[in-house]
């Protein structure tokens, strides 16, 4: 209650206001934002038009910026002013022009909407606004100038009020660069600096393990740390400062952990929110953020199982979703798994999406490579969008038969709707062309469940007989399965951020068998009282087939 009271103290304190202390309408130190924007977006938006999320909106009126018809995920983005990248990329003279004045109307009437008073988006906003300064607003008036620039330290006043932050992911590291990026530009205000100082070790160390792994466990967030500490490392550079010493550490151990989640293609793996990138957009952001070469040797202290075998890569999420704070765009997917072959993915999760219905589908059980016990997902979410219910336990063991590699994995997801616990087992062979998978589903009852394999769209499918032949670009794999009801159905997949058609193999689940409950003699008396479990089994194989 009194640090609450504290903070509100805080933030109507920095809303009084002061007498400007700076001199003169230019930055004094800028950086240049030089991440590639999207081309089509920057057209759309001078047309007066954006998409988000499969969806066309319109802009809103210069000078109005309460926009509450709009769904929050959109108004982030939107208040986040990411598009000025877009309008940038575009490059024309009306790109240019539409940036200032959006940038100026904000500065004169801003939104009063807590959306926009989120930490994570002012941050973003600030960063945005003074990253891409040179392009919009170097040229403007002086009266612009000091206008947005005033408007930027009034930000930047309560985005410091608000520090040390709540868990908001890597989120975090972006309030903290658009705090960097004011007192670049108006050093005047060193309090800037001393909080970004104080808080950035803070942040890293909730946000990140000593290996390297963000804790929202998700390829993307982990994409997104990288971006975020590649920036803050080259507005030292600007500065011409050495950078803290956890940037370049955090920063290296974050390359190799992001490498890991990288398939053949060169595309980050699909889990908690993410989407593939492509290959450039992860290299050329690697490339810009270190010169080493070093994959991370193994993720398990993140939650996640990777196995290589010959040209083969399986990861797996080992792990319940992320923790309370972290856990905004968590998806169900506890024991999903990619298989990919050099560099062709095979078996995939279906994706991300950046809002509404779309993405309430892709965070559900169903979205991912996974046993779904009658169509219901193993967490669910609440209406602000972080998790209400969990897997409680996860086991993950990695074994070693000879050359194959074996993961050996369960989880109680369904215990408190169904009184059943799942065991998955997966073994790679040595030459990486052949996965087995187990599939036990154990508990009092029998229940109807699902297995989903989804199929990349670049894979063509067909049944033959009891078998289903995946027919990748130069390469042919045969699936079978025995213990379930094999079937091929329509699927649609999000990973490349448009839905793209393709094929699920479904196998359905069939009544088990009786088994005895397990115990030494000490135990003959509660196995005499408890009742017999009954459990349902699948086994599967994926395997290669020479042309």
């Amino acid at each position: 209650m009194f640090r609450a009271c504290w903070r509100y103290f805080r933030l109507m304190l920095v809303s009084m206001p002061r007498r400007r202390r700076h001199e003169g309408v230019s930055p004094v130190c800028l950086y240049q934002d030089r991440e590639e924007g999207d081309v089509d977006q920057g057209a759309l938006l001078t047309g007066g038009v954006f998409r988000f999320g499969q969806k066309t909106y319109s802009l809103p009126l210069r000078g109005v910026w309460q926009t509450n018809s709009w769904p929050d995920d959109v108004r982030r983005w939107f208040y986040g002013f990411d598009w000025l990248r877009d309008l940038r990329t575009l490059g024309t003279n009306g790109a240019r022009l539409l940036a200032r004045s959006m940038v100026a109307s904000w500065a004169d009437r801003p939104p009063t909407d807590s959306v926009a008073r989120e930490s994570g988006v002012m941050g973003r906003r600030l960063a945005n606004w003074l990253g891409h300064y040179e392009f919009c607003l170097s040229t403007a008036t002086e009266g612009t100038q000091q206008l947005v620039l005033d408007a930027a330290v009034r930000e930047a006043r309560r985005l410091s009020a608000m520090l040390p932050l709540p868990p908001t992911g890597w989120e975090g590291l972006v309030a903290l660069r658009g705090l960097l990026a004011v007192y670049m530009a108006v050093p005047y205000y060193d309090g800037f600096f001393k909080r970004f100082e104080q808080q950035l070790p803070l942040e890293l160390k909730r946000l990140m393990g000593e290996d390297g792994i963000t804790a929202e466990r998700s390829p993307e967030a982990q994409y997104r740390c990288v971006q975020e500490l590649t920036a803050i490392q080259g507005m030292f550079s600007t500065l011409q400062w050495m950078p803290p010493d956890c940037v370049p550490v955090m920063l290296g151990r974050a390359c190799a952990v992001l490498r890991a989640f990288c398939h053949g293609d060169g595309g980050l793996a699909l889990f908690n929110g993410s989407q593939e990138r492509g290959a450039k957009a992860v290299q050329d952001l690697l490339e810009q953020a270190e010169r080493y070469r070093v994959v991370a040797s193994s993720i398990s202290k993140g939650g996640f199982a990777r196995l290589t075998a010959g040209r083969a890569l399986l990861l797996v999420d080992a792990a319940a979703p992320p923790s309370a704070g972290m856990d905004r765009l968590a998806h169900a997917g506890t024991l999903s798994f990619e298989f990919s072959h050099y560099r062709q993915r095979l078996f995939v999760n279906c994706g991300a999406a950046e809002g509404g219905a779309w993405q309430r589908a892709l965070r559900g059980s169903a979205a991912h490579t996974i046993l779904v016990v009658d169509g219901e997902s193993s967490s669910d979410f609440g209406e602000d969008g972080h998790v209400t219910r969990r897997p409680s336990q996860v086991r993950y063991e990695e074994k070693r038969q000879g050359r194959t590699q074996e993961l050996h994995l369960s989880h109680n997801g369904y215990y408190p709707s169904y009184g059943v616990i799942w065991f998955r087992s997966l073994f790679l062979a040595p030459s990486g062309e052949e996965l087995r998978g187990q599939e036990v589903v154990e508990g009092e009852r029998d229940v109807p469940f699902t297995l989903r394999f989804h199929i990349h769209p670049d894979v063509r499918v067909e049944r033959e007989d009891d078998e289903i032949l995946l027919h990748a670009p130069s390469e042919i794999w045969r699936f079978h399965q025995v213990g379930g009801v094999l079937a091929l159905e329509e699927d649609l997949y999000m990973g490349r951020g448009v839905p793209e058609q393709t094929s699920q193999i479904i196998v359905q689940s069939l009544p088990g068998r009786t088994v005895p409950v397990v115990g030494g003699a000490a135990d003959a008396s509660n196995r005499a009282t408890k009742p017999p479990k009954r459990q349902q089994r699948v086994e599967w194989v994926l395997e290669y087939v020479p042309l």
